[in-house]
């Protein structure tokens, strides 16, 4: 298959996200919509992701939005998988009717989120994942919640049995691509009742490892609706 891949913001890389394309012998080209290069027609790929992006942008589309959006409500009327990450969650959920808003508390570092009852994602019923937000989404109609953490309820769904997903939390995080982030990006503003500092978010490297067996389960589910 080949996949694209919409990238917001220099900091907002695929991560591990290729490297699992890669291994399991998909093609697949990253699209830099924040220097520029155009969102790519919907005929030209067999799957799209959605990845993360400064949540300012919710509130100020970018003038790249309105071609964006256009490729995301096409995506949705295909047969084609299509995933969104953080700020490409919020996209995709928004195109699905739902609202986007303000969270009572930011999330950052490592958080631990439980399974809906009724969750459809092949995942633990707990674990933890990494977290870098403000804003929310509401579960868009027709849709399944993954499930939730502490600061916020609903941190993922699915749409369309499986074939749409969107996720708050980020398993395709890696220590580098974390580490990027922080540099380049200011932590969400709010009370610190879910915020982590460097050192806590950095104190044990193989929680990044322990996401990569939970993203090839979630890839792996998503495009098997191919």
């Amino acid at each position: 298959m080949h996949i694209h891949l919409l990238q917001h913001g220099p900091d907002y890389g695929p991560a591990r996200l290729t490297d699992w394309l890669a291994s399991m012998g998909h093609s697949y080209t990253v699209f830099h919509l924040y220097d520029g290069e155009l969102p790519p027609r919907p005929g030209d790929c067999d799957a799209l992701i959605v990845l993360d992006g400064p949540e300012a942008l919710l509130n100020a589309p970018p003038a790249w939005y309105k071609a964006e959006d256009k490729l995301i409500n096409r995506l949705l009327d295909s047969r084609k998988p299509l995933l969104g990450i953080g700020l490409g969650a919020h996209y995709i959920a928004d195109a699905l009717g739902a609202i986007s808003a303000l969270g009572i508390y930011p999330e950052t570092g490592w958080h631990k989120v439980s399974l809906a009852d009724e969750s459809p994602f092949e995942l633990p019923e707990t674990f933890d994942a990494f977290m870098w937000h403000r804003y929310v989404f509401s579960l868009p109609d027709g849709a399944l919640a993954l499930g939730g953490s502490a600061a916020a309820p609903l941190q993922g769904f699915s749409w369309d049995e499986g074939r749409v997903m969107g996720l708050l939390c980020h398993l395709e995080a890696s220590q580098a691509s974390v580490k990027q982030l922080m540099a380049g990006q200011p932590v969400p503003e709010g009370r610190d009742d879910y915020t982590q500092a460097d050192a806590e978010i950095f104190a044990e490297p193989k929680r990044f490892d322990r996401l990569a067996p939970l993203l090839d389960r979630v890839l792996s589910q998503w495009l098997g609706h191919a």
